[in-house]
Formats: structure tokens, C-alpha cells, sequence
């Protein structure tokens, strides 16, 4: 499984990195269809509260793709809001097959 990870506007901290692989490796062991996962993390411009976007978009062989996009006061939270909403679609998904 390849996981991709974007930094839009800003310089990503190794500490996020680790972050998101985590949270994503976490999803992937519950859902073993994923086989790619790309992450854009995005600094919304002017600089105010919940400028902090992650979308989410994961391949799964046979179906179309899912997407979450989750807007936040950090980026960790944005990423968990994000997984959180990919959720019940993976589950939808599962359930079909």
C-alpha cells in the first residue's frame, strides 16, 4: 500500500508526518482493500481560525474512489475529522462486498 502525503503552503514537521502515517496505518489495518491513500494537507490563506484542511482520498480496487475533506484549527484534527467521515463510506463499501 503507498501512502502519499502533500504539504500545500507550508513545510510539513516530521512530527505530522509521523502523525498522519499512524492514523493511516490504523485505518488500513481495519480496512485491507485500500491500496493507495493520498493525504493534501493545506494552510488556508489569510491566516485566522480553521485555516487547517486535510482531504483524503483512497483508491480501493473495484469501486470508485473515496474522499473526505475536513477543515480544523490544527492539522491533526482536520486528519481525524477526515478519517472519521471516510469511515461509514469504507464501512458502506465492505458491506457490499
Amino acid at each position: 500500500m503507498e501512502v502519499n502525503i502533500k504539504a500545500i503552503h507550508f513545510d510539513i514537521s516530521e512530527k505530522l508526518v509521523a502523525f498522519t502515517n499512524k492514523k493511516i496505518d490504523k485505518l488500513t489495518r481495519r480496512f485491507e482493500v485500500i491500496n493507495n491513500v493520498e493525504v493534501n494537507l493545506r494552510l488556508i490563506k489569510p491566516e485566522t481560525a480553521m485555516n487547517k484542511e486535510a482531504g483524503i482520498l483512497l483508491a480501493v480496487p473495484g469501486s470508485p474512489d473515496l474522499f473526505a475533506s475536513k477543515t480544523a484549527d490544527s492539522f491533526e484534527e482536520a486528519i481525524d475529522l477526515a478519517l472519521n467521515a471516510l469511515e461509514p463510506q469504507l464501512e458502506k463499501l465492505k458491506g457490499k462486498k
